[in-house]
This record gives C-alpha cells, structure tokens and sequence, in this order.
C-alpha cells in the first residue's frame, strides 16, 4: 500500500514553502538602508543594482528625488532586485554560506593541534628529568671512583 503525499519523505517537511518569485533579499534591511544610507545609493548596492547605485551615490540620491522614491517603492513592496524579483520578505533570510561550519572545522583543528602539543610538551619535559637524572647519576658515579679526580685535572670537584 502506497503512502499518501502526506506522509512523503520530503526533506523540507514542516517549512514554509518560498515563493519562487521573491527575492530572498530582505525588504526591511532594504528599507533601513534607504532611509539612512539611501542618499549614497546603499540601498541599491545591497540589491545588486550596482549600475543604478553608483549614479545615486554621485547625484546624493538624485538630489532627494530619488531617494524619496526609493523610500517609497520599498515600502510599498514594489521594489525589485538585480535578478527582477520583488522584496516582499520582510525577514533577513539565513546566509547561504558555510562560513560557520569552516569556523567550527577551524576551532575544532586548532584543539586537535593544543592536544598535540600539550602532549609533545609533556614528553619534552619527561626526557629533561631523564636526562637530568642521568647527569646527576654519572656525577654521583665519578665522584665514587677512586682517584677520579687525579685522572682528570681540568674538572672541578662537584660542589666546588
């Protein structure tokens, strides 16, 4: 017996569907940058309208015209992106990029590398008391040898 589609195996079960026709820019951020940094075209370097923006940015946003327009086409929701997409969506939608996870590979490498070293550290400290020990045994050993000190003239006595 065949599940209905209800009961599908379909990944993006429980989400919201996104309307193809949108922008995935945010219409609130948009605004924002409108009404505050409309004057520099930041509004339209945010869309990719890079060919519009640079001419608002030297004309201080058509001298208010343009920028007052901008104002309005946003929050009316009739602007669109670079792509011809009206900004509706008043959310920031989740970055696309896998900025975190590289962070979270990073940080996780960077402890590998401490416990790493902490362990060669550990070692290195290991092999100086042995070989302290083995310097103070070898002195301890040539103090105890008769006429150790008539054989060799050039060494001080230890503790001298």
């Amino acid at each position: 017996m065949p599940l209905s589609e209800n009961y599908g195996d379909d990944p993006d079960e429980g989400t919201a569907p996104q309307d193809p026709d949108v922008s995935k820019r945010s219409r609130g951020l948009a605004l924002v940058l409108s009404v505050f940094g409309g004057w520099f075209g930041l509004d339209r370097f945010y869309v990719g309208k890079i060919s519009t923006a640079i001419p608002k940015l030297c004309t201080f946003g058509g001298i208010g015209i343009w920028w007052l327009y901008d104002v309005i086409l946003i929050s009316t929701g009739e602007f669109r992106d670079s792509d011809d997409l009206p900004l509706r969506q008043w959310e920031i939608s989740p970055s696309q990029f896998t900025q975190h996870r590289l962070v979270g590979r990073a940080e996780q490498r960077v402890a590998e590398l401490e416990e790493q070293f902490d362990g060669l550290r550990q070692q290195f400290n290991d092999l100086a008391e042995r070989v302290d020990f083995a310097e103070r045994m070898l002195a301890q050993q040539r103090n105890l040898e008769p006429g150790a000190r008539s054989q060799n003239p050039r060494l001080p006595a230890p503790g001298s």
